[in-house]
């Protein structure tokens, strides 16, 4: 995965909020990278409605 890449978020590994329960299926795009527990790196992605929010890799599908 890299910066700019459209992802769909296909599931959620944890139990999150509902505003983030509420991207499970949507497409947006790979704004940035983050480390998440010093063993994993997240992806920032952001969405047509221009909230962002960060992801495991296995949660996101390269579309």
């Amino acid at each position: 995965m890299e910066i700019g890449q459209k992802v769909k978020v296909c599931r959620l590994r944890d139990r999150v909020n509902s505003d983030v329960a509420g991207k499970l299926g949507k497409v947006g795009v790979i704004k940035n990278f983050k480390m998440t527990d010093g063993s994993g790196i997240g992806a920032v992605v952001q969405f047509d409605d221009k909230t962002a929010t960060w992801f495991f890799e296995d949660e996101l599908k390269l579309i």
